[in-house]
């Protein structure tokens, strides 16, 4: 018999009973996920999508997570357009901005009989289903993170199919766009014009638009001029 035993996991669940041994696991189960799920939700909020294919060793394409695949789906606004990425892979995170986007439903025009399960009840019947519907991001690789340290360019490993892609934070868009003294740095600009296409003026005044508040005022001048370049070149091109 056990009598006022405290359960302490991470200072975040405590259970006081008096019960036999067994009774006490099973009352304290519940409480311990708990504990887990908050430990790593945090964790589980930045992994947005999984890689699916390429159409160049610079453009992956990925499917966002949904609620078959993870408790917690990503929101739309963790996937919008001109969100920078991290690409987890073993030896360093390849780094890369959403530059695309793209609605998957197969269903579409298909008004034909079909025998399906409630998509309630696809985790319990058939859990290793996917949904047919989704969205797909087109993403762009810009540099990488090898130890901490991080890097304008061409990554030259190939990203592996189901690689998972997460949500970089503030303070990591900051480091990559940063360097030792402070001064930022957009390295990858010819990189963008060459590769996004029809997309790229606008992806590079969005990303100085979320550069903006995360670096000093001098910098920000410096943005500016980009913007005014950027112009200037939109401009110009509907010219020719």
């Amino acid at each position: 018999m056990l009598s006022n035993t405290a359960l302490n996991q991470s200072n975040l669940v405590r259970c006081s009973v008096t019960y036999s041994r067994t009774d006490l696991s099973v009352k304290c189960h519940d409480f311990l996920e708990i504990a887990l799920l908050r430990k790593y939700s945090h964790k589980n909020l930045m992994r947005i999508a999984k890689v699916i294919k390429s159409n160049s060793h610079v453009d992956y394409a990925a499917r966002v997570l949904d609620s078959l695949e993870t408790p917690a789906p990503p929101t739309a606004a963790d996937y919008c357009f001109g969100q920078f990425v991290k690409i987890v892979t073993d030896r360093g995170d390849a780094v890369g901005v959403i530059y695309n986007s793209q609605l998957i439903n197969p269903e579409y025009g298909n008004y034909g009989p079909r025998l399906s399960t409630p998509p309630e009840l696809n985790s319990v019947f058939s859990p290793d289903y996917l949904n047919e519907q989704g969205v797909m991001i087109g993403i762009l690789l810009l540099g990488w993170n090898h130890e901490g340290r991080y890097q304008h360019g061409i990554p030259r490993e190939v990203l592996p199919i189901n690689a998972n892609v997460e949500k970089m934070t503030e303070d990591e868009m900051r480091a990559f766009h940063h360097t030792a003294n402070g001064a930022i740095e957009v390295h990858y600009y010819t990189h963008v014009t060459t590769h996004a296409g029809l997309f790229a003026f606008a992806l590079l005044s969005e990303i100085a638009n979320q550069l903006e508040p995360l670096t000093t005022e001098t910098e920000r001048a410096r943005l500016n001029v980009l913007r005014r370049t950027l112009a200037w070149q939109q401009t110009m091109g509907r010219l020719r």
